[in-house]
């Protein structure tokens, strides 16, 4: 009778045997699991160009509301521009909204002035946004006049 008591002979060869290496299937989920985890990472360190382009996108449309909304307590025309490497505000106090890009490969394209107030409906205005390391990429910040400015794809009707 086979016991597991310390000192048995019998077992010995068996566990050896079983030590020996890796099953296929501990193999596929070792495999497995690093697939999973790559495919995590590359998701995470998407394409940071399109990443802060997106958060430029993000930040201007809130700074055009946040001028609209002073346009229109005030009863002071707005007027945004982009300048070479930044852009500008005129309306507001100095230094009250930021004047540059958080990234500085960004860039305007087509017309670069808008209109925000005072009237509470202004024309329909847009803007484009693209990095100059990626030229393929780009992104509107858009109003019809009655909506706030939102951010889409510059391929976007």
């Amino acid at each position: 009778m086979r016991t597991s008591a310390v000192g048995n002979s019998q077992l010995i060869p068996l566990r050896r045997a079983k030590l020996r290496g890796f099953t296929l299937f501990e193999l596929l989920v070792v495999v497995a699991i690093i697939a999973i985890a790559t495919a995590g990472v590359s998701f995470a360190l998407r394409n940071s160009e399109a990443r802060q382009l997106e958060r430029e996108a993000q930040r201007l449309a809130a700074l055009l509301e946040s001028a609209r909304a002073q346009s229109r307590s005030t009863g002071i025309p707005v007027r945004w521009y982009a300048t070479p490497g930044g852009f500008r505000f005129d309306g507001v106090p100095p230094k009250m909204l930021p004047n540059n890009w958080l990234v500085e490969t960004t860039q305007v394209l087509g017309a670069a002035a808008l209109q925000l107030g005072p009237e509470p409906i202004i024309g329909k205005q847009e803007v484009i946004l693209q990095s100059v390391n990626h030229p393929d990429h780009s992104l509107r910040i858009a109003t019809d006049g009655l909506r706030p400015f939102t951010v889409t794809n510059a391929e976007a009707p």
